[in-house]
């Protein structure tokens, strides 16, 4: 089953009530669209297998988790994203004890990116310091291109968190902090990547920058609970009969097989857009591996990025 990093859109749907009928209660009565939709969500505990077999979550008591079809639910009905195929993640991982339709609520996207099975021989050879300038001189070079199509400036402040991995684990984490046009008030974007035998694991939480303190505890967590099923982990890898990725880690943290191939120009358009933004109404980034540059609306975000809790 091949799955891949979806866009994440920025663009925010009001829920409109139509005039009251003669003789109906008074429009303010009519029941709230998402307090009807919190009750129907069925958040799962434990030992999840995810789609497709290729790996599970051992949820700690701290966490949930919401099949495709409900992280599609709160995604689109809760917190007013443009419509999406059910199958374009492998559900979310939500904390247990805040309400994910709260002004605080957050989640944590999950998805399968199945390019191949990434080296990591590079680990201990990377100049991070180097990537995150190469990084921003790939975004100022997509601004001009942003700037025709009528979408803010992103700015890549720095790292939110260095990135870091575990060799032990196959595992890696980094975070950014982003910048949309003149805004004061910065995102985050935190990244989770657990290497397999043919593709890799992505968990992408969805929060805001003022967030940085609990995110990065509870993606310690979300770390340590995901991982690949027997059969599909990193060192079962075989050269004889498994595809390669044409990239390694230092190209899955500059954006994957854009970096790799030169397109850092379009870098940026392969973001996690996060939700702060979109309380605000502030158009935000692109989702992994989305659509180039996609013309929306004025009133739009930029091109499939995904908003949070309104």
């Amino acid at each position: 089953m091949k799955f891949r990093a979806i866009g994440l859109f920025a663009a925010l749907a009001l829920w409109c009530m139509g005039a009251a009928a003669q003789g109906a209660p008074p429009q303010d009565s009519a029941p709230d669209p998402r307090a009807t939709l919190a009750s129907q969500l069925k958040p799962q505990a434990g030992t999840i297998k995810l789609p497709g077999g290729l790996a599970t979550l051992n949820l700690t008591d701290s966490f949930r988790y919401l099949t495709p079809h409900d992280a599609k639910r709160l995604l689109e009905e809760g917190w007013g994203n443009p419509p999406n195929p059910e199958d374009s993640t492998l559900g979310m991982i939500v904390p247990a004890n805040i309400d994910p339709l709260a002004r605080e609520g957050w989640g944590v996207l999950i998805t399968y990116n199945s390019d191949g099975h990434v080296s990591d021989e590079d680990a201990a050879k990377i100049d991070y310091t180097d990537l995150l300038q190469k990084m921003k001189q790939g975004l100022a070079e997509l601004n001009t291109e942003r700037s025709k199509q009528g979408y803010p400036s992103l700015t890549l402040a720095g790292w939110a968190e260095p990135p870091h991995y575990d060799a032990a684990s196959h595992k890696m984490y980094w975070a950014k902090d982003l910048i949309v046009g003149n805004n004061q008030v910065h995102t985050l974007n935190y990244f989770v990547r657990v290497l397999g035998r043919q593709g890799v694991l992505e968990l992408n939480a969805i929060a805001g920058m003022d967030q940085l303190a609990l995110i990065r505890e509870s993606m310690k967590q979300v770390e340590a609970f995901s991982d690949f099923t027997e059969g599909n982990r990193y060192a079962q890898f075989d050269s004889s009969t498994d595809k390669l990725a044409a990239y390694g880690l230092a190209a899955l943290v500059a954006g994957g097989v854009a970096a790799k191939t030169g397109l850092l120009a379009k870098l940026f358009v392969m973001l996690v857009a996060l939700k702060k933004f979109i309380l605000i109404g502030i158009a935000a980034v692109a989702g992994l591996f989305g659509k180039f540059f996609k013309k929306k609306p004025p009133s739009a975000g930029g091109p499939g990025s995904y908003g949070g809790p309104r």
